[in-house]
């Protein structure tokens, strides 16, 4: 059964940095995409970033340019690095990836920004 969890959050300043990781076990990683998404109080979940298998990316309008997602495989690892962080950045952000029919979400992870 895949497992993802997330670590990373934390509370940090407009135009702060934050690094969000990702480990995913009891999945073939390596040929899965991984993304990203957030859920802002009273809004819908919504795709921030994605990677597939082979590395090519895609992000949301609102996060182009500031944040960047990644992965490794040989540690099931996948990543966010946010940069130039906005307090409209502010959310709880999940990794999530879909496989065998099924669409997987980690715990979440509380991400805030002030201003």
């Amino acid at each position: 059964q895949a497992q993802l969890v997330e670590s990373g959050g934390g509370l940090v300043q407009a135009g702060g940095s934050l690094r969000l990781s990702c480990a995913a076990s009891g999945i073939m990683f390596s040929i899965n995409q991984m993304t990203w998404y957030r859920q802002a109080p009273g809004e819908q979940r919504v795709l921030v970033a994605a990677i597939g298998s082979g590395g090519n990316t895609n992000y949301a309008d609102s996060v182009k340019g500031r944040f960047t997602i990644s992965r490794d495989n040989s540690k099931k690892m996948v990543y966010l690095q946010m940069n130039s962080l906005k307090p409209e950045d502010t959310a709880v952000y999940y990794c999530s990836t879909f496989t065998q029919g099924l669409r997987y979400w980690g715990q979440g992870t509380q991400v805030t920004v002030s201003s």
